[in-house]
Order: C-alpha cells, then sequence, then structure tokens
C-alpha cells in the first residue's frame, strides 16, 4: 500500500471521468499543464457532499495541521458528464470576495473546485472500511457506508482497523493522486 495510506491521515476520495465533454485523459493532460503553468490547478467537480466551505476547507485546515498534506485520490470510471464545457472566470474561497481565475487554469462545467499540484498516476486499493467520514453530520460513519449510491466524494480519515461488519469488496482502485493546496476548495462561477 502506499504511505499516503495510514492511520490518522486525511484524504479527499473522488469518483472522476468524463467531464464536460472532455476525456479524462485530456482533463488530465490540460491540468498537469495549468501546474506547470500557474504553479497549480483547479479541480472543477459539482455536488455538496465536499462543499468547498462547510466540508473541504475545514477539513483540509484541521488534517494539514495534524499531518502536513491532504491529498486528493481519484477512482477513474466510465461516466458521461457531457454539459457544456463552460469555463468558469471566478473563484470565491468564502462566498464573499471573487477574483480572476488566471488565464493559465481553465476550470469547465463545475461549480466547485479542489485547488492542486502533484497530479499524478499512482495505482492502489484504497480499503474504504478503513476509512471514516471526517466532517458534517455523517461524521464518524465508516467510509464503505457512506460512498455508496449516488455518493461518489468524500472527506475521509484512515483509521486503524475496518469498522465492524464492513462490507466486502469495498475497496476502490485509485488510479489518480494530488495534493490539495491553501485554499483547497473553492466556489467557482
Amino acid at each position: 500500500m502506499t504511505e499516503i495510506i495510514h492511520p490518522g491521515a486525511g484524504l479527499i476520495f473522488m469518483k472522476v471521468g468524463t467531464h464536460a465533454q472532455e476525456s479524462l485523459e485530456e482533463i488530465i493532460d490540460r491540468k498537469r499543464k495549468e501546474i506547470e503553468d500557474a504553479g497549480y490547478a483547479l479541480w472543477g467537480y459539482g455536488g455538496n457532499t465536499c462543499h468547498p466551505l462547510t466540508r473541504v476547507q475545514p477539513f483540509a485546515r484541521e488534517f494539514v495541521e495534524r499531518s502536513g498534506v491532504i491529498y486528493l485520490c481519484m477512482e477513474p470510471m466510465r461516466s458521461s458528464h457531457y454539459a457544456q464545457p463552460v469555463r468558469a472566470n471566478e473563484s470565491s474561497a468564502d462566498g464573499i470576495s471573487w477574483s480572476e481565475i488566471p488565464p493559465e487554469i481553465n476550470v469547465l462545467g463545475s461549480r466547485h473546485a479542489l485547488a492542486i499540484r502533484d497530479l499524478r498516476l499512482e495505482r492502489f486499493r484504497l480499503p474504504l472500511a478503513a476509512t471514516r467520514v471526517a466532517i458534517g453530520t455523517q461524521a464518524g460513519r465508516p467510509g464503505d457506508q457512506y460512498v455508496t449510491g449516488r455518493v461518489d466524494k468524500a472527506c475521509l480519515e484512515v483509521v486503524a482497523e475496518p469498522a465492524d461488519g464492513a462490507a466486502a469488496g469495498t475497496e476502490k482502485e485509485i488510479g489518480l493522486v494530488a495534493e490539495l493546496v491553501e485554499p483547497y476548495a473553492v466556489l467557482l462561477r
């Protein structure tokens, strides 16, 4: 197993694939170029299970204080997200102050984004039963019970032992990893 996964580590799990009419391979190439040109990239996403202000930022700040780094662990999957590839022009880390997104960064078809660097292919199995939800109304719930059905992302803490009654087959095949950087997550418009 990778050094990313150890008791006490914080990570964001996310399923990824085609997004805004762009293949995952195209997205990865574009994000690597953004990191090269701007020093970071914005990885777009939607939904509220990892809301930038109420979930990701407080989670990331706490775990960066503990261990110095938060990783985004992504499970590639088949998807058919064919929304229009509309570029976000502004981002906000607080929902009040908005700033222009640098021209080197293109985040398409998303309402939220994670700020990342060091995007790399890395293969390992993430045992969701050995994680728990780290923040929010579901805090403490085993990861394998939370990431089911339409839930495709989560702020998780790695624990020493799987939860009692852990479901079989709840390991996720991670294929892509990035490090989160401040402000960790932003709103987009």
